[in-house]
């Protein structure tokens, strides 16, 4: 084998694997957006669930809370 086809061979390698970085670069940025619109759907449905606790507690008389768990 010539060292021109022993180069041309390593550059088609190389290629290749950039390609595959390229591809695997791409599956995490989806994985990454699909995570991230997950995280904001849950961190507003927790803002949702913590404010109507909020109305919850505020609404509710001190007469009717429950004792500490020590009594």
């Amino acid at each position: 084998m010539t060292e021109s086809d022993r180069l041309n061979e390593r550059l088609i390698d190389l290629e290749s694997m950039l390609m595959r970085q390229e591809r695997t670069i791409d599956e995490l940025n989806a994985e990454i957006l699909r995570l991230n619109r997950l995280f904001e759907r849950l961190e507003g449905r927790f803002e949702a669930h913590e404010a109507r606790q909020d109305n919850d507690l505020l609404l509710r008389p001190l007469s009717e809370e429950p004792p500490p768990p020590h009594y």
